[in-house]
């Protein structure tokens, strides 16, 4: 189905245009042999990198495109709805430049930013521990200063996308006592001394996307990596994930829209008794509700990147697009399955493919529960 689009310029039309052929052309064809090998596609991100989609959001001084987070947002969905390992991809690297492009110095900035956004340094976010996921200040990572020395890093990172790939690593770790207050944000090198990636996990979904755990053995990371004041990373890592939640909502849409499309083009080519089975009111009816819930999921996550872009707060909404979007991807991806009955049990169709895609989206950056805590304590407020 052809999705009508709304874009602020004819610039912000071309970048769009563009991200369509490379998903079209580049990322379709290669998707389905890429999962089943697990293989990272690190030549996939450098040719988003040349093409000016690995820095849409940032300022232009630093290479970045300059584009409103609304545009972002739609180039994300279009590439996860050719391949959600690449999509989210993309809305991960985004959130592992934001610390920096937000509270780092000019002189970070200017040192780091572009090669990020540029597409020669890939990036990862590491707040998950293996016991604090939803609990965020609850971690235990540890960083350690002597005097003017860099700081010592010892504790694990679990659940980190790109584990074991990333040029660079956002650390939220603890410099001070319990609590968000004692928590600080380090900008690690992949060859830092002690920090050691394990083997990737094996994955339901999503396996070209690498995850695993980051060790953190004595690392030593240099002083002047501390993005922002010792005690500023809480805080730093839940601005970040506002924006992460927006796209990871865009994801959501993205591979609801897939899975929809190739539902709507079996159902008009399978015949049974005699006639398309679209033309059966139980299953037009069914794509009917899927097409409702999949562009009210999109107008959401487009409504909290308008509140972003023009300073507004978006956390409310950002939550409830997170929640909307995934959810219908969700259901959406089963109910593909089920419009092409057997055959979408096997890996001849890529509906099976959606179908475990989207299950780690109700999960990544802050699971559906979490959401739903979010927005019941805005609710709560007088």
């Amino acid at each position: 189905m052809t999705v009508t689009r709304t874009l602020p310029t004819p610039e912000a039309e071309a970048l769009l245009a563009l991200t369509r052929d490379l998903a079209d052309g580049e990322l379709r064809p290669i998707a389905a042999d890429f999962e089943t090998r697990s293989a990272f596609p690190r030549e996939t991100f450098r040719t988003l990198g040349r093409a000016g989609l690995l820095g849409l959001p940032y300022d232009e001084r630093y290479g970045g495109a300059g584009q409103p987070y609304e545009v972002y947002l739609q180039v994300i969905e279009e590439l996860a709805s050719a391949w959600l390992a690449v999509g989210l991809g993309l809305s991960v690297h985004t959130l592992a430049c934001f610390p920096l492009a937000a509270f780092g110095s000019d002189a970070q900035r200017e040192r780091w930013l572009p090669d990020m956004v540029g597409g020669d340094l890939l990036g990862a976010y590491c707040l998950s521990e293996p016991s604090s996921g939803s609990d965020a200040a609850a971690l235990s990572t540890r960083a350690v200063r002597n005097g003017t020395g860099p700081y010592r890093v010892t504790g694990q990172k679990a659940w980190v996308t790109h584990g074991g790939i990333a040029d660079f690593y956002n650390l939220m770790v603890r410099t001070g006592g319990a609590g968000a207050g004692g928590i600080s944000c380090l900008l690690a090198r992949s060859d830092t001394p002690g920090l050691h990636p394990q083997p990737p996990e094996k994955k339901l979904g999503m396996r070209a996307s690498h995850t695993a755990v980051i060790a953190l053995d004595d690392a030593e990371v240099d002083a002047d990596r501390l993005i922002g004041a010792e005690g500023e990373g809480f805080r730093i890592a839940m601005s970040a994930l506002d924006g992460g939640r927006l796209g990871i909502a865009a994801c959501g849409v993205g591979v609801a829209q897939a899975a929809f499309d190739y539902a709507v083009g079996y159902a008009r080519e399978r015949q049974q008794f005699g006639q398309p089975i679209i033309d059966f009111q139980g299953v037009s009816f069914l794509l009917a509700d899927l097409a409702t819930q999949i562009e009210a999921s999109r107008q959401l996550y487009l409504y909290g990147a308008r509140l972003r872009d023009s300073g507004k707060p978006y956390s409310l909404v950002a939550a409830q697009a997170k929640l909307l979007a995934t959810d219908t991807a969700m259901r959406v991806a089963v109910d593909a399955v089920q419009v092409l009955g057997g055959a979408g049990y096997v890996e001849d169709h890529p509906v099976e493919r959606y179908l475990r895609e989207a299950k780690v989206l109700q999960i990544v950056e802050g699971t559906n529960q979490v959401q739903r805590m979010v927005i019941g304590r805005q609710l709560a407020r007088p």
